[in-house]
């Protein structure tokens, strides 16, 4: 297979997923190292394909339903709140998609997440731990912004009040 071609068969298998693939198990799949997958993600997205990285493997943006709800919050809280955060977010039904800083000389940062149970949260916090990586919310005080999928609002609602409650929204 040339690399042409399996870069074709990463973009079926990404478009036809509802779920992150890690580069693990694409170079397994294709018998090659992990750091050739990498290579091969970004060689698709400079052609234009809408990839994104999250702490569980690669997504193809297309996959968000167009019937989900989509909202953004603001948020301010210390590190030893993120925790919190995340399992408030996913406990009460969302997924936490990115996260956004306004950087003073870089603009706007985001960072892709999708992150949608306590599982994703806790490997989320053990890689966080692991290679000692500080949240972007520490370049900003704490302010941040999230977008966050979920079905319907009432499930929107639920998820801004319990962060209310948390005391974890920006006022």
């Amino acid at each position: 297979m040339t690399a042409q071609e399996r870069r074709k068969e990463i973009e079926k298998l990404l478009k036809k997923s509802t779920e992150s693939i890690s580069a693990t198990t694409l170079a397994k799949k294709f018998s090659v190292s992990r750091q050739i997958i990498v290579g091969d993600i970004a060689l698709l997205r400079a052609a234009g394909l809408k990839i994104s990285a999250t702490p569980r493997g690669y997504i193809m943006n297309s996959t968000i339903e167009n019937t989900d709800l989509i909202f953004t919050i603001a948020c301010n809280h210390s590190k030893e709140d993120t925790a919190k955060e995340l399992y408030t977010i996913v406990d009460n039904g969302g997924t936490i998609l990115d996260v956004t800083v306004e950087h003073p000389i870089y603009g706007e940062i985001i960072g892709e997440l999708r992150i949608s149970s306590r599982y994703d949260v806790d490997l989320f916090l053990k890689k966080t731990d692991n290679y000692k990586a500080q949240p972007l919310n520490k370049l900003t005080g704490g302010i941040h912004l999230h977008r966050i999928k979920c079905n319907n609002k009432e499930v929107m609602e639920r998820i801004v009040h319990e962060l209310k409650k948390e005391k974890i929204l920006l006022n």
